[in-house]
Order: structure tokens, then sequence, then C-alpha cells
């Protein structure tokens, strides 16, 4: 079963720590207040805001960001 998203952002937070870029953190502050992808936050589904993270989180590299990153593309199946 998958993490819920709340925890994967919080390992976001803790690994990519104060750096997060200014168009990801929106989305990255957003899932810390959602469960699965199924989930809404105010208009937007959870799914929207994980692939919008994803789309504005290509700047953080590096095998953490890789293994988190693969992790959110897994619930988008």
């Amino acid at each position: 079963m998958a993490r819920p998203l709340w925890a994967i952002a919080q390992n976001i937070y803790t690994e990519w720590g104060n750096n997060v870029a200014a168009s990801a953190r929106p989305y990255l502050e957003a899932m810390t207040e959602l469960e699965t992808v199924d989930d809404m936050y105010y208009a937007d589904t959870g799914r929207s805001v994980v692939m919008y993270f994803l789309a504005n989180a290509g700047g953080w590299r590096g095998e953490d960001a890789r293994r988190l990153k693969r992790e959110l593309k897994e619930m988008l199946k």
C-alpha cells in the first residue's frame, strides 16, 4: 500500500531542505494536507497537485529526489 501524500511531502521537505523551488513549494505545501491522489485540495484533485509538483520540481536532483519522485509517479498510475 502506498504511503500517504503528507508523509512523502514531509520526506521531501527533509531531503530538499530550505531550497525548495518557489514554483514547487505551493504544491508541496498542498500535499502535506492530502492522504491520497484521490483527495481534493480545494478545487484541485490530489492527482493534479502531485503532477504540478513533479512538473515544477525538475531542479531537485539526487538519489533522494529520484526515489521520492518515483514514489509519487507510482501513485499516479
